[in-house]
């Protein structure tokens, strides 16, 4: 990938690269990206095409705001764990994150809507020092990120399990969040309004920005974005702290839908987002990724759900399912890569 350099010091061009193995670079025509984009939607299109014929009941008007807010939340999440994912990351202390946040927000709240907006920030904050924790280990101590955030993950619910016993097992949100939660525009929840702007928010920044140009330079290829005199770590490490952000916010918006979280309120987001993001071909080998497209991943795999619990399976074959989804997105990125390269 060719760079230049400007007043500021080096950046890179915007043209987006995929690696050989020899460490050169090879350019990706913009129509090969545009189909590896597409194919989520495609894929739900006929999901949704095997739905109208053996499920109809599914895309009824009620099921499908049904399950809105749920592909909202995973949506949120995955968007979090594809920006990890595009710095050659992956973040497995998503569910302890979200556990986290949700119990500094009842805690801190009290069920009091006078405490409510210190008790946002303070759920915020504690999602941001772990995501902070997480970027130091793996971006300056260059420590592996599945032990990192697997064992920071661990501390972190043994530390959420601490204090949630402090607090009475009825414990609710304030009453101004549960009333968000429920909140419609256009007979559509809250948060799903919500993903959709973080969706192009962050699409914009990456897209629109020299930030997010440099982002995906730095996760194409660390060592020619450092050459350059790119910050490396501190792109890395941001990608942690920001999906952490991302996951806080997803635990206060999934509080304020369900008003009284458990301690196991995260944990369907442990393989849920890394799914929807290998699933929107969001590049295992760095630096290529759409938000557009796991938007897409998350309103896949959350009808798929929709359309298994229909159908009577339990929720170990969703599981399984899962799994299978997670293992054909990686194969599925890994064609593409070898096709990029040739």
């Amino acid at each position: 990938m060719t760079m230049t350099a400007d007043t500021h010091g080096a950046t890179p061009m915007t043209e987006t690269a995929a690696p050989r193995a020899n460490g050169a670079r090879t350019r990706i025509r913009p129509a090969d990206l545009q189909t590896r984009f597409l194919a989520i939607w495609l894929a739900l299109a006929v999901l949704i095409v095997i739905g109208a014929v053996l499920l109809p009941r599914s895309l009824q008007a009620s099921a499908v705001l049904s399950i809105l807010p749920f592909a909202a939340f995973l949506a949120i999440a995955s968007i979090g764990q594809s920006l990890v994912i595009m710095m050659r990351g992956i973040d497995l202390s998503v569910p302890a994150i979200v556990a986290l946040s949700s119990t500094v927000l009842l805690g801190v709240s009290g069920g009091a809507d006078a405490a409510l907006p210190i008790a946002l920030v303070a759920a915020l904050l504690a999602a941001l020092a772990v995501g902070a924790i997480n970027g130091l280990l793996i971006a300056v101590l260059k420590l592996n990120a599945l032990i990192v955030t697997l064992a920071v993950g661990a501390i972190v619910a043994g530390l959420t399990l601490w204090y949630r016993q402090g607090l009475p097992a009825e414990a609710t949100v304030p009453a101004a969040l549960s009333d968000f939660g429920e909140a419609r525009f256009l007979s559509i929840n809250s948060s799903v309004w919500i993903a959709l702007i973080l969706t192009a928010l962050v699409t914009l920044v990456l897209r629109k920005t020299l930030a997010g140009r440099n982002f995906e330079a730095v996760g194409s290829n660390p060592d020619a974005a450092h050459a350059c005199g790119l910050p490396v770590a501190r792109y890395q490490a941001g990608a942690y702290i920001v999906a952490a952000l991302l996951y806080g916010l997803m635990g206060i918006l999934l509080s304020g839908f369900i008003r009284n979280p458990t301690l196991e309120v995260g944990d369907p987001y442990l393989l849920a987002p890394i799914a929807a993001a290998v699933l929107g071909a969001t590049s295992i080998s760095g630096g290529v990724g759409s938000m557009i497209a796991v938007l897409g991943a998350a309103l896949f795999l959350t009808q798929l759900g929709q359309m298994l619990k229909l159908m009577g399976l339990e929720t170990s074959f969703q599981l399984i399912i899962q799994g299978v989804a997670i293992a054909l997105g990686m194969w599925m990125s890994s064609v593409w890569e070898g096709r990029a390269r040739r």
